[in-house]
């Protein structure tokens, strides 16, 4: 037999630690956007990878270490989603509201509302759950800031609206795991209807 042609299969390479961690991170932020943070067990892990459950101990020796990075990476993710770099404030605040009111974020709002819940008894997660709600603010913050700046926005208190616009998301994001649509129209544009509320703008402006 030709020695050039021979079915014989390669060694499988290795991965390095640090795309192996990044892999198993990514996969176990998977499990909590679609299946909840208690789902996220070292074996359930390495069952969506295909590798033995020693492989994520290695790791990730404590499982609450790897509930707790998983929930930081889809956070993490999930807000350059909510918050592009390109556009005007006004399209980025736009885009803000409708990537939400669409139920495009819907997996993450579930996520937050379980990890708000698991908290109670976590005090790990509630750091790590203020950590992360402080830097959607400062982030919102910002791009009201620069609205203002600009003249895209009123002369506002931008904390103040700040803090209006994210009590609305977590007033309708509490609704994510109702069965029926229960409040119709009211529900779909609350969020926008707030905002320029808070902004002193236009009924519509934001839609």
């Amino acid at each position: 037999m030709d020695p050039m042609t021979s079915s014989t299969p390669s060694p499988r390479s290795r991965k390095r630690p640090e795309e192996r961690r990044e892999e198993i991170l990514g996969a176990a932020a998977d499990i909590a956007l679609e299946e909840g943070i208690e789902r996220i067990t070292l074996r359930a892990v390495a069952d969506r990878l295909g590798v033995r459950p020693g492989l994520i101990t290695h790791y990730f020796p404590a499982a609450e270490d790897l509930v707790i990075e998983a929930f930081t990476r889809a956070a993490e993710v999930e807000r350059e989603r909510f918050f592009p770099a390109a556009g005007t404030p006004v399209e980025r605040l736009v885009h803000f509201i409708r990537y939400i009111e669409s139920g495009t974020s819907a997996p993450l709002a579930r996520l937050w509302l379980n990890a708000r819940h698991l908290s109670r008894f976590s005090e790990p997660l509630r750091v790590v759950l203020d950590e992360q709600d402080a830097l959607d603010r400062e982030r919102l913050l910002a791009l009201l800031r620069e609205g203002v700046a600009a003249g895209e926005f009123g002369e506002v208190d931008v904390e103040v609206v700040c803090a209006r616009i994210f009590i609305a998301v977590d007033g309708s994001g509490s609704y994510v795991n109702s069965g029926a649509d229960l409040l119709g129209e009211a529900h779909a544009r609350f969020i926008s209807d707030v905002a320029e509320w808070a902004l002193g703008m236009p009924s519509g402006a934001l839609r």
